[in-house]
């Protein structure tokens, strides 16, 4: 398979899991989707050609990976359970509220304490993300990154 059809070219988020978001979390929303569509890498295991739109949701406590083809016909749904996902979305979410909250005063300094502490939650996600969809879909570290910002913008809530 070529690196044009191992990517995705669509990406949409089940607005129905968030009544209305906070400025700094539709940025958020925007940049990951944005670098995602960008560049990724993204294939689905099997015989499914690309390129791909994904539709992420929260279903239950399930996350739930709906694929289509470059025509949005259906390609099959991955779904994985949240409870691996849990704590490590939730520190994540509130050192993101700290961080928010910081650059409007806080030093430098403490701004990028914050920030260290906030990516090194996110790299943890991102490979937690890469383990639970091995065999299911083949993605890059940075392809994941984003992935992991769009899930926890489905349960940002501010």
């Amino acid at each position: 398979m070529s690196a044009d059809t191992r990517k995705l070219v669509g990406i949409t988020l089940d607005e129905g899991t968030v009544a209305r978001r906070s400025p700094d979390v539709e940025h958020e929303r925007k940049v990951a989707i944005y670098d995602l569509l960008d560049e990724n890498s993204f294939s689905p295991i099997g015989d499914h050609d690309g390129p791909y739109h994904l539709h992420l949701s929260i279903a239950e406590t399930r996350l739930v990976f709906d694929i289509h083809d470059a025509e949005k016909r259906p390609l099959g749904k991955i779904i994985l359970a949240m409870s691996p996902f849990r704590s490590l979305i939730r520190d994540y979410l509130a050192v993101c509220t700290s961080y928010y909250a910081a650059i409007k005063t806080a030093t430098p300094q403490k701004i990028e304490a914050i920030d260290m502490g906030r990516r090194g939650l996110h790299n943890q996600g991102s490979e937690l993300l890469m383990e639970r969809l091995q065999g299911k879909i083949e993605v890059d570290f940075d392809t994941a990154r984003r992935l992991f910002t769009l899930i926890c913008v489905l349960f940002m809530k501010g």
